[in-house]
């Protein structure tokens, strides 16, 4: 069996998408209808008004947030155990606690975040406007979550007082890199310029030439007149990077960065799930309605991409 053709066999037949993060396999992205970050992805099936089904191959979050979006559409993940570790930091338990602690702050969440999570913010952010979101708002102290360095960086950028809940989340595989790998890198390529996402440590921050999300480590590579990039970010982005830049370099700051739960998703679980419509994404009403009014209000935000 041709597995790619048997999938873009039954995706024609049941009138379906396929959307794959940029940190996706490059075979999954490669058969994918649109690559791109969580919320680009999301917007992007939005538009698709014949679409009746969306395989979306990334993590639980994500798929969440298509669900919230598209309301009307099937939202498919094609593995169940494609969980974000960063986004399960974050409980609603603890999100009480902390609006216990600070009743009268507003609360501004991460969109990697699960939705009943969101369901009790006030706005969500990605990690590319995280700092318009932030400035959007007229307290001097937010509380921010569920990434401490995500906090730390838009804190840096505007000047307010950012509270990080719960007070160490972090993404594990941006964790994995460091500014002596890099400075190795740097002996070996000169003239390459390194773009960090704001998830790594402040370290890796203060050593980049470019910070910012997925989707504008993309634009920046292609409107760069360089030729050579050393990217700090899951490995998965460096075949999208590849595939839009084929006559300039791109070099992996850590060779180990790489997220086990956004690799679950294979060729052949799509396959599974496309078929026998497997692994549906459900979020409740009452969780999906406050989750949405935190999305929205995110949209009308200056640069609501990115992650």
């Amino acid at each position: 069996m041709d597995i790619v053709n048997e999938i873009l066999r039954i995706k024609k037949e049941k009138k379906a998408i396929i959307l794959a993060h940029n940190y996706q396999r490059p075979e999954v992205q490669d058969i994918a209808d649109y690559v791109g970050d969580s919320i680009e992805l999301s917007r992007k099936a939005m538009e698709e008004k014949d679409a009746e089904i969306i395989v979306f191959a990334a993590v639980d979050f994500m798929a969440e947030s298509a669900a919230i979006l598209n309301p009307d559409k099937k939202v498919l993940l094609p593995s169940l155990g494609a969980r974000c570790p960063m986004a399960q930091m974050l409980t609603v338990e603890e999100i009480k606690r902390w609006r216990t602690l600070y009743p009268l702050v507003p609360l501004v969440l991460y969109v990697n975040t699960l939705a009943a999570a969101k369901a009790y913010c006030d706005i969500c952010c990605t990690s590319a406007n995280a700092v318009e979101v932030i400035e959007s708002i007229e307290a001097e102290t937010v509380l921010f979550g569920p990434d401490r360095n995500l906090a730390e960086y838009v804190q840096e950028k505007t000047g307010k007082t950012i509270i990080p809940i719960p007070e160490r989340g972090f993404c594990p595989t941006h964790l994995l890199f460091h500014p002596e790998d890099v400075h190795v890198l740097r002996a070996q390529h000169p003239d390459a310029l390194l773009m960090v996402h704001p998830e790594c440590t402040a370290e890796m921050r203060r050593i980049a030439d470019f910070v910012g999300s997925t989707s504008q480590m993309c634009k920046y590579a292609s409107s760069s007149p360089a030729k050579s990039f050393i990217v700090a970010t899951e490995e998965g982005l460096l075949h999208r990077l590849k595939k839009d830049n084929p006559d300039k370099h791109f070099y992996i700051a850590y060779e180990g960065a790489v997220c086990p739960n956004m690799k679950l998703n294979t060729l052949e679980r799509i396959y599974i799930s496309l078929k026998e419509e497997k692994h549906a994404v459900k979020v409740p009403d009452p969780i999906a309605s406050k989750a949405r009014k935190a999305l929205e209000r995110m949209f009308e935000i200056k640069n609501p991409v990115g992650t």
